[in-house]
């Protein structure tokens, strides 16, 4: 690792932008898709660049190795469950609210992180980030203007979304010996091969004529956001290290509100605001209780 140089922080900037991106173009790909359309479509898509990279490394993919049922259940924890559920959430929600909502996803993974790791145990400063951040999200269910009891639910489809990331990543842990590329790969396949049957017997999409920009919207989803993003995390995370690249889960919420306000002309109120800050305040907090513990 070396020391974050102006490259890095751009790389960082583009990861967060391209994450944050995935919000407003999951608003627009469900103007003709499904929610499991689009979650195929994401992890097909997604697949491609990743499977290309472990081709060009000769890294060998081992999708289908004696591990092949931990690849298949993070796949379906990882990528199945959230690309379903976010996508059934946000045609119901605006999607900066889905950005603000998703970005709690390291403070849900600090509460599973104590129970489930030996290293990862509260202490003041993660308590009160934690709690800053859920009060920020509580805050948000209180807007009365954005989330009523017409999209309440699918607000709450959003959230376990997030923390099917959480969960998927705590599972991970069983195989993280392996290779980045190997894992990434291995898992975007059997998501793929979990989500043929399921869009074929539900959705059908093959009978749908998409719109153009929800056409567009859904393979930029898995080139960009799900292919691509990972290879430029990886990148980071090898030259930076994993606490300069979790910054992003600051700018997320912050790009994906603004992306929403520029490209879908969403509703910003002052409370979307106040939990902005509160999350963002919340998990600053978790961060910093995590740098002083590495140090």
């Amino acid at each position: 690792m070396r020391q974050p140089k102006i490259i890095d922080y751009a790389l960082l900037t583009i990861l967060s932008l391209i994450w944050a991106s995935a919000f407003f173009n999951i608003k627009i790909a469900t103007y003709s898709f499904g929610p499991v359309t689009i979650a195929f479509l994401r992890v097909f898509f997604g697949a491609i660049p990743v499977i290309l990279l472990c081709y060009y490394k000769k890294i060998k993919i081992e999708a289908f190795s004696k591990d092949w049922h931990w690849f298949a259940m993070i796949g379906f924890i990882n990528l199945v469950a959230p690309f379903f559920l976010i996508a059934y959430g946000v045609k119901s929600v605006q999607s900066n609210l889905a950005a603000i909502l998703m970005s709690t996803t390291p403070l849900s993974s600090t509460i599973l992180g104590h129970f489930y790791t030996k290293n990862e145990k509260f202490n003041l400063v993660k308590t009160f980030g934690i709690l800053i951040g859920f009060s920020g999200i509580i805050f948000l269910f209180s807007d009365n203007l954005l989330i009523d009891q017409n999209n309440f639910t699918s607000a709450l489809l959003i959230l376990l979304g997030s923390t099917c990331y959480v969960i998927g990543g705590v599972l991970t842990l069983k195989i993280s010996k392996k290779k980045n590329e190997n894992v990434t790969g291995s898992i975007l396949i059997w998501a793929t091969i979990i989500l043929i049957p399921l869009v074929s017997f539900i959705e059908q999409p093959w009978q749908v004529v998409p719109r153009t920009d929800s056409l567009i919207s859904v393979i930029y989803l898995g080139i960009v956001p799900t292919g691509i993003a990972w290879l430029v995390r990886f990148k980071i995370l090898k030259d930076n290290g994993l606490i300069f690249q979790s910054q992003v889960s600051y700018l997320i919420p912050i790009f994906g509100t603004i992306l929403g306000y520029i490209f879908l002309k969403e509703l910003i109120t002052i409370k979307v605001l106040i939990s902005l800050t509160a999350v963002c305040i919340g998990i600053y907090f978790v961060r910093t209780a995590d740098r002083k513990k590495l140090f």
